[in-house]
């Protein structure tokens, strides 16, 4: 396909009223159903499937499995900075229809184990912490933690170097996040992280479920530790 078949391709595609709300509703990063898509877009389910091949095949998203679901998010910065130019063009002042994600459950979606790692808006915000530090690469499928990373950790009393001795598990890897839809730490590194919040009292299991409380020390130590800000 020459260049200029390419760009006109790549413009159909973006044009499409319904597409174009689907790559809009993307915008923030989070990565949604076909069916939450679908929902935005205002399209039947067939629809918005067709929609999403069409713009998988042509780079414009990327899917993500997660158990049985599918998660679609844009391919990369790049197809972002494209409908940004073009929202910027089209409208200054343009807003995207909210797309709710997750449990109902405020408490669920605020902090949560996910098997033994941290989840919700509490594990993500560590992961953005680590990451805006520059102590933690986290990729698609893989993660890796700095020089400066392996100093934080030590500092706080986990010790990564004896997670890299032993054998069976990945030190680090992403967790696609159900409610945020954005990723967070998995892997021994968090599984230790988590361990490390329960047992120094940062956080506190609300009975009968899953989710977790910050106490206003693990606020206060998550945040001079990690650079943690949960407002």
């Amino acid at each position: 396909m020459s260049n200029n078949a390419r760009f006109a391709e790549i413009a159909a595609l973006a044009g499409d009223p319904g597409r174009a709300s689907m790559l809009n509703g993307l915008m923030d990063g989070r990565a949604l159903t076909a069916s939450e898509l679908a929902q935005l877009a205002g399209i039947t389910a067939q629809t918005a499937s067709s929609h999403l091949t069409r713009m998988t095949e042509a780079g414009l998203l990327a899917v993500e499995k997660q158990g049985r679901h599918r998660y679609h998010r844009l391919a990369s910065p790049a197809v972002a900075q494209m409908i940004e130019s073009i929202m910027r063009l089209a409208a200054p002042d343009v807003t995207v229809k909210p797309v709710r994600t997750g449990p109902r459950d405020a408490a669920l979606r605020a902090g949560r184990t996910c098997y033994d790692h941290l989840a919700g808006h509490l594990g993500v915000a560590i992961t953005d912490a680590l990451i805006d530090g520059g102590h933690l690469d986290l990729g698609l499928d893989a993660g890796e933690v700095t020089d400066s990373g392996l100093a934080l950790f030590d500092r706080a009393g986990i010790d990564i170097e004896a997670m890299t001795a032993k054998r069976g598990r990945i030190l680090c890897r992403p967790c696609l996040d159900w409610s945020e839809r954005r990723p967070h730490l998995a892997g021994a590194i968090g599984a230790a992280l988590c361990s490390h919040c329960f047992d120094n009292g940062w956080i506190r299991r609300i009975e009968g479920t899953r989710a977790v409380s910050v106490t206003p020390n693990g606020q206060r130590q998550l945040r001079e530790t990690f650079g943690v800000s949960l407002a």
